[in-house]
C-alpha cells in the first residue's frame, strides 16, 4: 500500500475514503452506483465486512467499516468495481470517461489500460466514541455540505437513511449511538 495510513488492528472500526482518479464524476448514474452497492453488499455478506456508515458521492465514497482482513477486502472491492465500471463504460460507449480513466492512469499501473480509483484509501482508526460520532456526522452530512441536498436523510446513497428508519439502498450494521 503506497500510503502512510495503515490498518493496524484487525477487527477495529476505520473511517476510509475511496476516491476516483482526479475526482472524475463516475457515480452520476444508477448503473454505476449499483456496481458499487452490489460489491459492498457482496463484501458484507461474504467477507466479514461490516459497514456502519457510508455515503456515495459522484467521485468518492466514505465508509465507516471493520473486518478481519479489511485492507484486502478494500483492495478486492476497488479492483472488482474498477473492472465492472470499465466494462459498463465500454458497453455504453462512454468514451469521455474511458479517455479520462486512461489519461490519468499512473505509469506503473501495467495490468490495465485504465485506472478508476486513486491508490490507497486513507484508513483512520476510530479510537473514541466522540471520534465515532464525528465521523458518522461527517459521512452523513457530506452531501449537505456540497449542496446536493438540504437534509442528510434526503441523500439516497447514504446510511443517514438507515439510522432514521427510512428506506435505504443497502443494509448496514447499525450502531447504537
Amino acid at each position: 500500500m503506497r500510503t502512510r495510513y495503515k490498518i493496524n488492528d484487525a477487527g477495529q472500526i476505520y473511517f476510509i475514503t475511496c476516491t476516483i482518479v482526479e475526482w472524475i464524476p463516475v457515480f452520476t448514474r444508477k448503473a454505476y452506483i449499483d456496481v458499487l452497492i452490489d460489491s459492498l453488499n457482496y463484501c458484507r455478506a461474504n467477507k466479514g465486512f461490516k459497514i456502519f456508515a457510508y455515503a456515495i458521492l459522484d467521485n468518492h465514497l466514505h465508509l465507516l467499516v471493520s473486518g478481519d482482513n479489511l485492507a484486502n477486502t478494500i483492495k478486492d472491492l476497488k479492483r472488482h468495481t474498477a473492472r465492472k465500471i470499465i466494462n459498463l463504460a465500454q458497453k455504453e460507449e462512454k468514451l469521455w470517461l474511458l479517455n479520462q480513466l486512461k489519461y490519468y492512469k499512473l505509469k506503473h499501473k501495467t495490468d490495465s489500460d485504465y485506472q478508476v480509483w486513486q491508490e490507497g484509501f486513507h484508513p483512520k482508526q476510530i479510537i473514541t466514541e466522540e471520534m465515532l460520532r464525528q465521523k458518522i456526522e461527517y459521512i452523513h452530512h457530506n452531501p449537505v455540505r456540497i449542496g446536493m441536498v438540504e437534509k442528510a436523510e434526503d441523500w439516497l446513497y447514504s446510511s443517514a437513511r438507515n439510522y432514521l428508519g427510512f428506506d435505504a439502498v443497502m443494509e448496514i450494521d447499525v450502531m447504537e449511538l
